[in-house]
């Protein structure tokens, strides 16, 4: 494995555990530029979301939150993100003064079970902010984004007014960058609350995040139990991913309150034994307990899948980049030890 997704899983075990907030390790942090605009972000936050909406909202006029009307346009843009989330920026019905954000999950009606829509509203209807008075006290206000109407085929959508831009922009802006975190969140907090509680035993959350794949959210006595089944393109696959959850187990000796990770292969974990979870050479489920750590441990564990078939393949290439690097190093070798073709005089029959 490459020392990239060796750190990686390290890293990932480490945050979990509560040590950091941080989403990307030190050192690896990017400003935001046009050149990342097909680079994979496996992170909580949609970087296309953040890297538009505090686009268009820079562009306003300095004076009083007002832009030029020469400043605004009219657009719809539709980036993909990596797991088959649907993003839509655009101008509703051609109002420039406008800005909307819609996002579409495929599996987004399981997390209305479990109390998604109102887990959204509570979160994107009153994003709190204060702001001081002639008496230096703090007043305290709230900013509603959430749009009542929700664009076709997508599952929520937020509006920002242009000519009322809220002093709490920057946490508006990530607020809507994180959208999609959100949306999985209330399953999280559902079982957290659960396990709280003390509710042992209450029905499994099931979540077909992709068309093959499942997640499983259930709430134990001392923990919170999540799966994950994934598919694996090839035989490859599964032994860098087998490499790679090793690493994850390392990871946890260096700290004791990191969750406990398992993977097992073709066969289903026994938290999965009554249920109809897939079975196959090209199956792997990789298994959490979380007891801790809930705001961190959502953030990072929505986008496991994703984080670690990411790994997956960068670790590929670092590979076959290493294979034909010694490959041109032993042909250069060969063509140095090659013998020198033997002259042969030539003479005439005389």
């Amino acid at each position: 494995m490459s020392l990239v997704g060796r750190w990686s899983a390290h890293f990932i075990v480490w945050t979990m555990a509560g040590h950091s907030s941080q989403p990307i390790p030190p050192g690896c942090q990017r400003e935001p530029s046009l050149q990342h605009g097909n680079a994979l972000n496996t992170s909580r936050e949609s970087w296309i979301i953040e890297f538009s909406c505090t686009a268009l909202l820079d562009n306003v006029g300095a004076a009083r939150g007002r832009c030029r009307d020469a400043q605004r346009l009219v657009f719809s843009l539709q980036p993909g993100n990596f797991d088959g989330v649907l993003y839509h920026i655009s101008n509703p019905n051609g109002d420039k003064t406008k800005v909307m954000v819609s996002i579409s999950l495929k599996f987004y009606k399981e997390l209305q079970d479990h109390g998604a829509d109102e887990f959204v509203k509570i979160t994107y209807s009153k994003i709190s902010y204060s702001v001081s008075n002639y008496y230096f006290e703090a007043v305290k206000f709230s900013t509603n984004i959430l749009h009542n109407e929700v664009v076709v085929g997508y599952n929520v959508s937020l509006l920002f007014d242009l000519e009322n831009i809220p002093p709490n922009k920057e946490e508006v802006i990530h607020q809507a960058g994180i959208l999609k975190r959100n949306c999985f969140a209330s399953v999280f907090e559902k079982y957290f609350r659960f396990q709280e509680e003390g509710r042992e035993g209450e029905k499994r959350a099931v979540i077909h995040y992709r068309d093959d794949e499942t997640m499983y959210v259930e709430a134990k006595k001392d923990r919170v139990t999540v799966v994950f089944s994934t598919v694996f393109k090839d035989d490859d696959d599964v032994v860098i991913g087998k490499v790679f959850m090793q690493e994850f187990k390392e990871g946890r000796r260096a700290s004791h309150t990191a969750p406990q990770v398992l993977f097992s292969h073709r066969e289903p974990p026994l938290e999965l034994k009554d249920t109809d979870a897939a079975v196959g050479d090209n199956i792997g489920y990789i298994t959490f307990g979380v007891a801790n750590a809930r705001d961190n441990t959502i953030n990072l564990i929505h986008t496991f899948r994703d984080y670690l078939h990411y790994h997956i393949k960068c670790s590929k290439a670092y590979i076959h980049t290493r294979m034909r690097a010694k490959t041109s190093d032993f042909l250069k070798v060969l063509n140095r030890a090659r013998p020198d073709a033997e002259k042969k005089e030539m003479k005439t029959i005389t």
